[in-house]
């Protein structure tokens, strides 16, 4: 929750290649106060059933910017193992994850809400600030 003093953030991930929340993604949470500023390591959590990050770290007061790292090679992985196991006869050539990571930088306001949709596919991705 946002204060006065501080932003908040929120995320999830739509599989647009399934039309599908992706769960189980990891996504770690950094921040910054100013641009010259290190980055620091917040925590993480990950997607839910419903493709959401519920419990992400609040924001320290004074930040300026956020960035969330998303680990997407492992859900693509695991997803591309269900599917051969579903049907071994169309087994991939073994192309591996073209984005094994997504990494979203992005400036804050304190007091505003954040909500950062991750829209996901093998070959692609895009975000917006939600509401």
């Amino acid at each position: 929750m946002s204060t006065s003093a501080t932003a908040s953030v929120s995320t999830h991930i739509l599989d647009t290649s399934a039309g599908r929340p992706a769960e189980g993604v990891a996504v770690q949470l950094s921040a910054r106060i100013g641009r010259a500023a290190d980055w620091q390591a917040l925590g993480g959590s990950a997607t839910d059933a419903d493709g959401r990050c519920k419990d992400l770290p609040a924001l320290p007061e004074g930040t300026t910017h956020v960035r969330l790292d998303f680990a997407v090679e492992p859900y693509f992985e695991k997803k591309q193992a269900d599917a051969q196991q579903d049907a071994p006869a169309n087994r991939d050539s073994g192309a591996g994850v073209f984005f094994p990571e997504v990494a979203i930088t992005f400036a804050v306001v304190p007091g505003e809400h954040y909500h950062v949709p991750l829209l996901l596919n093998p070959f692609g991705y895009s975000v917006y600030r939600g509401s």
